[in-house]
């Protein structure tokens, strides 16, 4: 019972937070530094995508997470998909056998065209 005049003080609520939209931040900045890790990052960003998306559909009011883990995860699907294309499009063209008839041409395109890969004998 409180006094006239006088009103009972009640602590402020704390912050609402959405797990789903946390996470979709996280995995969405995982999946873009897991590019660089042989498309690793791949998979947590279409998690991240699909957890952003449904934190927004939802409508959780911690949305700017979910937002941003949206964004970079559709950033990380990109670039990773447009990657991984252009190189299959590459070794498409190394397997080629009009273009290389033997075996020993196609190994020096793959040589040429990717450097970084080491073949064993």
């Amino acid at each position: 019972m409180t006094l006239p005049g006088y009103r009972t003080h009640s602590p402020p609520a704390p912050p609402v937070r959405s797990t789903l939209a946390r996470t979709s931040q996280v995995l969405g900045i995982a999946g873009l530094a897991g590019l660089a890790a042989c498309f690793a990052g791949m998979v947590p960003a279409l998690l991240g995508l699909v957890l952003g998306t449904v934190s927004l559909v939802r409508g959780d009011p911690d949305r700017r997470p979910a937002v941003v883990g949206v964004v970079c995860s559709a950033i990380a699907l990109l670039v990773g998909a447009g990657t991984l294309i252009w190189l299959l499009g590459k070794a498409a063209q190394c397997g080629d056998v009009s273009r290389y008839p033997d075996d020993q041409a196609r190994r020096g395109c793959v040589e040429r065209e990717f450097p970084f890969a080491h073949a064993t004998p």
